[in-house]
């Protein structure tokens, strides 16, 4: 295109885009909790409908909301606790637990060493013998000084939670005996401790 046709092309594309403008950084929509002018209230965030359940809440198993079979303290968990399950139930800890349970259950945490009220052992007789359903109502709606964790640990991993601190249980007063016995050999004679790439005999 010659340099006398280009000028006039650049600058009727320019005036078709500056007419196109649509003010994307405005757009008309309601930001959550702001006073909106749709409803007689005023209200943008709307009511949820009445006699409807929003979808993933309608929290029917009550083992599983509530840790309790009977109006008791359940003594099972609402689905198999595997591999995964653990692994999951130990991160989940980790972050909210040991701060003042510490990582072994001992109740020597961090926040406990910097003065906070110190939790008893999860490794004491009273408490190796509660329920399950026992500690998921504690993660659940808090005791004592410890405050709930309904809002920050989703319901399944709350219960990764409670199966990970009877492992942590399990595994204090573990014996070979517990042991699988596909996995004893890895164990050091005697010792009860992993050989850690020591010869077998």
């Amino acid at each position: 295109m010659s340099p006398d046709r280009l000028v006039p092309a650049l600058a009727a594309a320019m005036l078709l885009l500056a007419g196109c403008r649509q003010d994307m950084h405005d757009q008309p929509k309601y930001i959550p909790l702001r006073q909106g002018d749709l409803h007689a209230d005023q209200r943008s965030a709307r009511p949820i409908v009445e006699g409807t359940v929003p979808r993933g809440l309608l929290r029917d198993d009550d083992l599983l909301e509530t840790g309790r079979e009977n109006g008791q303290d359940a003594t099972v968990f609402p689905f198999p606790v595997t591999a995964e399950v653990l692994a999951r139930g130990r991160e989940r800890y980790d972050i909210f637990c040991a701060p003042c349970h510490d990582r072994t259950g001992r109740g020597n945490g961090m926040v406990v060493r910097r003065g906070y009220r110190q939790p008893p052992s999860f490794h004491i007789d009273r408490l190796r013998q509660s329920p399950v359903g026992h500690y998921f109502d504690v993660v659940t709606n808090g005791f004592g000084a410890m405050p709930d964790y309904r809002a920050q640990v989703p319901v399944r991993d709350r219960w990764a939670i409670v199966a990970y601190i009877r492992a942590l249980q399990l595994s204090e007063r573990a014996t070979l005996s517990d042991v699988p016995p596909g996995e004893r050999n890895a164990l050091a004679p005697g010792t009860g401790t992993p050989t850690e790439g020591r010869k077998q005999p």
